[in-house]
């Protein structure tokens, strides 16, 4: 019978040794675990590398867009504006193509008119100037204006027979209105100003500036092109031409449309002038509030290409420390009407016999509870 061996692995290790040779015992447990880190440290390197190579061009279009428009603020606009006080000749403005749906936005927040809208008629609003202490004559001396905010012209405009008082009350409806919007202009143009001397903007002047370049058409984070158009028109050029579009307050735009201007439109809301040739695809563009009109009539002249040599002119006379002037920046409107230079004579003759220049310089007062209640 053969006899049974129990053979260890301490007796292979003795037998092995006698023969010169050792044996190890294998940690397949460390080797695996290393295995493991190493693909794990692979794939997650890979990742990093994946993840980078897709933010980069993100992070650089991001990093484009952030700060140039510092270095505009910094530099751009400062060396243009030497350039135009030394008589040199630059690019003073871009004059693409504006996108009108851009331009026009913000007025759109008149789309609906107020709930609190009413149509008030002539008389009711003579009383309602008499009893907030409203006249034309006090406002010349104390160039003070009282905020009355009205949102319509009374339906009546054409029957008041006397011309004076007709021009009178237009004149009292539309002034608190253009001063306004002139206040909110030089607001803004203020903050430009501020953001021009500064060397870094904050995100918030940034989205401000942005938002302002569509306003006012300007491409490229023109500085200079947003300096030249962010500005006011003269209240008395307003008034003139707000005259002189609707017949002092009395045509079918300016009671069935809050059209003070004048402006045609192609496309959206508008009133077809009768009598017009089939040909003829323009409207008068259409607004619910004054408010509005005189909105897109600023914007307008501050924008459109046929009125660059007006803005221009608005230029000097601010980089002069001038006045704006009414009698000479009218001489620039001749294309906004088909009449040229005769529209701007015009507008003149209703400046001087009306003696509007005197409403240039007068300022809108605070809105008080008592004034709010009256009104």
């Amino acid at each position: 019978m053969n006899k049974k061996y129990n053979f260890t692995i301490v007796d292979a290790k003795k037998f092995l040794n006698k023969r010169g040779l050792e044996l190890f015992k294998r940690n397949i447990n460390s080797k695996s675990n290393q295995t493991f880190k190493s693909l794990y440290y692979t794939f997650f390197a890979g990742c990093i590398i994946i993840l980078f190579s897709f933010l980069s061009p993100i992070f650089n279009s991001y990093k484009n867009e952030v700060f140039s428009l510092s270095e505009e603020v910094k530099n751009n606009s400062k060396i243009k504006l030497k350039k135009v006080l030394n008589g040199e000749s630059i690019e003073e403005e871009q004059l693409e193509e504006i996108n009108n749906a851009q331009v026009y936005e913000d007025i759109l927040e008149y789309k609906k008119v107020p709930t609190d809208t009413v149509r008030l008629n002539a008389s009711t609003i003579e009383q309602l100037f008499k009893d907030t202490n409203y006249n034309l004559d006090k406002v010349r001396k104390s160039k003070f204006v009282k905020p009355i905010n009205l949102s319509l012209l009374p339906s009546e405009m054409k029957m008041i027979e006397s011309s004076k008082k007709r021009k009178r009350l237009f004149i009292q409806i539309i002034l608190p209105l253009i001063l306004e919007e002139n206040n909110q202009i030089m607001l803004n143009r203020k903050k430009l100003f501020s953001i021009l001397n500064k060397s870094n903007n904050s995100e918030a002047e940034k989205k401000w500036l942005k938002m302002k370049f569509k306003q006012y058409g300007v491409k490229n984070n023109d500085l200079f092109t947003l300096k030249i158009r962010m500005d006011v028109v003269p209240v008395s050029l307003a008034i003139a031409q707000a005259a002189k579009e609707t017949g002092w307050g009395t045509s079918r735009f300016a009671i069935e449309g809050n059209a003070l201007f004048g402006q045609w439109t192609y496309s959206g809301a508008g009133l077809k002038p009768k009598g017009a040739d089939n040909d003829k695809t323009h409207k008068v563009m259409k607004f619910n509030i004054l408010k509005a009109s005189i909105r897109a009539y600023e914007r307008n002249l501050n924008t459109h290409s046929s009125y660059k040599k007006f803005r221009k002119a608005r230029a000097i006379m601010r980089d002069n420390d001038e006045k704006l002037d009414s009698y000479l920046l009218a001489d620039y409107l001749d294309l906004y009407a088909e009449t040229g230079k005769e529209y701007t004579v015009i507008l003149k003759k209703i400046i001087k016999q009306n003696s509007l220049t005197d409403f240039d310089d007068v300022k809108l007062m605070p809105i008080t509870k008592k004034l709010k209640n009256l009104i």
